[in-house]
């Protein structure tokens, strides 16, 4: 006789919650082989990058690159049909689909078969990098517009008997109808997602690089990020939270590394005021003009700062 189990308080409280997002016996059979499916599936690759201090054109290369990893994929996929060229235009074009299609296409003499060609070569990786997913996930993360497509190619094999001629009318009409660039775009877009799972960011995103900012937007962008914070990151939420002491910091590193177009351009901030309040306070005093050792002639040069463009112009050193 099965005897039945009595429940604490607090266990019951917790199945309560449970029954309102599995109502029934089957919905909680279901997700329970579900979540056990998936502890047999291969662990998602987790991206760590640190110290990337403002220098947004690296940290893009490095997201679209994945740190190489979609390069490894194509070596293990491609290794004994394209050549090492083939293959690294491949890896460019998936890091970056359309410039590297508007740079190709003047020297392509026949663009339908190239959009074939790359078509498939970009299904068959974007089938190898997804397969450590569910079906489930995979489809949340295709790219709108694109998902149902995207979903019967991923999950249709041409070398399939019974669904080559599907699968090739797929493509056809996709060239056909002109939408291959923006296909192709829509695939590359899933591999990245694909070989990174989750990416951590390990402190100093703001200072001395050109554009912390856009660094930032591409975090906000990104489908799975989580953020340690740097010191130098902490000295920016506290100039923007009102500290003057802090505001103070952060232009003067902006003036050293000479990238205020971060606060200028970035932030749309305006650094007149302070270029007029520099120029009537100090103008008549030497003792702010930065001394500067002069390589060339070995002797000291006074240069005059421009507290607008964050530059530092060098006079005639003394002899």
């Amino acid at each position: 006789m099965k005897q039945h189990r009595v429940y604490t308080e607090a266990e019951l409280h917790y199945l309560k919650m449970l029954s309102r997002m599995y109502p029934t016996v089957q919905a909680a059979g279901t997700e329970i082989i579900n979540l056990k499916a998936i502890l047999n599936l291969p662990k998602g690759c987790e991206h760590f990058i640190s110290d990337v201090h403002g220098e947004y054109e690296a940290f893009i290369h490095i997201l679209n690159s994945c740190s190489g990893a979609v390069r490894r994929r194509l070596d293990q996929l491609f290794s004994d049909s394209l050549t090492r060229t083939e293959r690294e235009q491949l890896a460019t074009l998936i890091y970056y689909p359309q410039e590297k299609m508007e740079l190709l296409k003047p020297s392509i003499e026949d663009l339908d078969e190239w959009y074939r060609i790359t078509l498939h070569r970009l299904i068959a990786l974007a089938r190898l990098v997804s397969e450590r997913y569910t079906r489930s996930k995979v489809r949340k993360a295709l790219p709108a517009g694109f998902d149902y497509i995207l979903e019967e190619l991923l999950y249709t094999h041409g070398e399939e008997i019974d669904k080559r001629d599907y699968f090739e009318n797929i493509i056809t009409t996709i060239i056909e109808i002109g939408q291959a660039p923006e296909f192709i775009t829509a695939v590359c877009s899933l591999i990245k997602w694909a070989e990174v799972d989750h990416l951590h960011l390990v402190g100093d995103i703001f200072d001395r690089g050109p554009r912390a900012d856009i660094i930032m937007a591409s975090l906000l962008a990104h489908h799975s990020v989580d953020v340690q914070w740097g010191n130098h990151d902490i000295l920016w939420m506290g100039a923007a939270s009102g500290s003057r002491t802090l505001v103070a910091t952060v232009l003067s590193n902006s003036i050293h590394y000479t990238n205020l177009d971060v606060v200028e351009t970035g932030y749309g901030i305006s650094l007149r005021p302070l270029s007029v309040f520099a120029n009537e306070v100090y103008k008549h005093c030497d003792g702010a003009a930065p001394q500067i050792f002069d390589l060339s002639r070995g002797s000291l040069a006074f240069g005059q700062t421009n507290f607008a463009e964050g530059k530092v112009a060098l006079s005639p050193a003394s002899p």
